[in-house]
């Protein structure tokens, strides 16, 4: 074949693909629907620009075509829905046209397992989260706090032990936050567990938590195989505990798995031992991420801006009428952690701008409405809130992208803005998600563990703060965000330097 064949040929088929892209383009466009950004290969969309810097792409699509628009991922139709009008939307859409379950249960339940969260109806889901809330009372934090602060300093005692080093922040991170919440959530059986590979088959099913999981749950990758043998063999280590505790009734666990052993749906039955199982791997899953990136980023934020540590350090302080030390400080109760305040702020400023759940979606199962414009959503859609397009907003925040904890002595609170609330089935929980700041979500999904990811990240950070100072590895300073997995993290390694406190 001649060097111009060679040439001709490709031009000639991404000049057929190109004029393709624009007559299904102009063929499905329709005024009654979000507008659709351009896109010139096909299938593909808009995926690899999006998956690239997401933040980036909506807010210039946004800028272009207002604050609903659809774009094509992988065959899929995004229809992106921003600022507060797009949050509430979202978040508060009627249930009979628009679900949760059949956008993410494809993704979750080879991770999750069957017959929890998103692989029920969604009234069965409502009432597995009340279930869930009875393992998060106050007397349950109160049982919980002493727990953190033991294995933060066991952690810090064995991996830390020099007077001052550099460490992988966001590895510490992890390993802190998923042995707390093992700890607390699963009971002292299963954390007694974790260095006996119990850790290795969470990772491994952990190694599917990623976005083409969500794109391609359909391909025979070898990740999938493994995170199903990883999830039988949890299975049966979480059902011999169980069947331990069923021998032993009249002992008492302050934990999630004793206050899921004891819950009962409306109907009285109790859940199954392996659905108990499963609730707890979905706990795990979902919260150690979470917990694990917003403390990494607080952490990074704190090393930073040394004058905000010091200043905890100081309400601290005051508040226990002594210094704080490395081998001497104070053991707060829950009733102490609650109220530490700069550490609330810290946690509220990070969720604000380095929130780890950037994307949240539903599908379309008829077609919805848009209120106040003269759009219909058809069905088998997506729809996708971002909260973290108006969390860094300037018209909603002065210096958006700066983090400034102490905005949040004088703003108001999310919870104190709208003070409406429903009761889904779990508790009665705020309506309104006309919030420009929503981590946690809102309406019938908002996510239930606030309270929990709060305690445990400020119990963290307080440990931490009081044994030692910290600052950023001058080599790589603040690192930038990784958009390359379902939680956003810092771009690793997340190099942080660390030294001993004396006083």
């Amino acid at each position: 074949m001649s060097i111009g064949w060679m040439v001709v040929i490709p031009l000639g088929l991404v000049t057929l693909a190109f004029v393709w892209v624009k007559v299904e383009q102009k063929s499905s466009y329709n005024p009654s629907e979000p507008p659709t950004v351009l896109y010139y290969v096909p299938f593909i969309g808009s995926m690899i620009e999006f998956g690239i810097n997401p933040v980036k792409f909506i807010r210039k699509n946004q800028k272009i075509h207002g604050n609903f628009f659809t774009f094509l991922m992988f065959g899929r139709r995004m229809t992106v829905c921003v600022d507060i009008d797009g949050n509430d939307f979202v978040f508060n859409a009627k249930h009979s046209c628009v679900t949760a379950e059949d956008a993410y249960n494809p993704f979750t339940k080879p991770i999750f397992g069957e017959g929890v969260v998103y692989d029920v109806p969604n009234s069965v889901l409502m009432e597995q989260k009340r279930m869930i809330k009875s393992g998060l009372s106050a007397d349950n934090f109160r049982a919980y706090v002493p727990i953190f602060i033991q294995e933060v300093n066991q952690y810090v005692d064995k991996h830390w032990s020099k007077d001052e080093g550099t460490v992988d922040l966001l590895q510490s991170i992890s390993e802190m936050t998923i042995m707390t919440a093992s700890h607390t959530l699963m009971g002292p059986e299963i954390r007694s567990k974790l260095y006996e590979g119990v850790a290795d088959l969470y990772h491994t099913l952990d190694s599917c938590f990623t976005p083409i999981r969500f794109l391609f749950e359909w391909l025979p990758l070898p990740s999938y195989y493994s995170s199903g043998k990883a999830h039988d063999e949890l299975d049966r280590i979480f059902s011999s505990v169980i069947t331990e505790r069923r021998k032993h009734n009249g002992e008492k666990h302050m934990d999630m798995l004793d206050a899921l052993m004891e819950s009962r749906y409306k109907s009285g039955m109790a859940l199954s031992d392996k659905h108990i199982g499963n609730v707890l791997i979905a706990l795990l899953m979902a919260g150690q991420h979470s917990s694990a990136a917003t403390t990494t980023w607080a952490m990074l934020n704190l090393a930073a801006n040394p004058e905000v540590a010091n200043e905890a350090r100081a309400e601290n302080e005051a508040k226990f009428g002594r210094k704080l030390g490395a081998k001497s400080f104070p053991e707060p109760s829950y009733e102490d952690v609650k109220d530490f305040v700069v550490l609330d702020n810290v946690v509220r400023e990070t969720l604000r701008i380095r929130a780890p759940l950037i994307e949240l979606m539903r599908k379309v199962i008829k077609p919805v409405a848009i209120p106040n414009t003269s759009y219909v959503i058809p069905a088998g859609n997506y729809i996708m809130a971002m909260p973290i397009i108006s969390s860094t907003d300037e018209k909603y925040y002065k210096a958006a992208e700066d983090w400034v904890p102490s905005r949040w002595n004088t703003a108001e609170k999310e919870d104190d803005m709208d003070k409406a609330t429903t009761d889904y089935g779990f508790g009665a929980t705020t309506t309104s998600a006309r919030s420009p700041t929503l981590p946690f979500g809102a309406g019938r999904h908002r996510c239930i563990g606030e309270q929990f990811s709060y305690i445990q990240i400020k119990t963290i950070l307080y440990v931490l703060l009081s044994r030692f100072d910290f600052s950023l590895d001058p080599k790589r300073g603040m690192p930038e965000r990784n958009y390359q997995s379902m939680v956003v993290f810092p771009e690793g390694p997340v190099l942080c330097r660390y030294k001993r406190r004396t006083s």
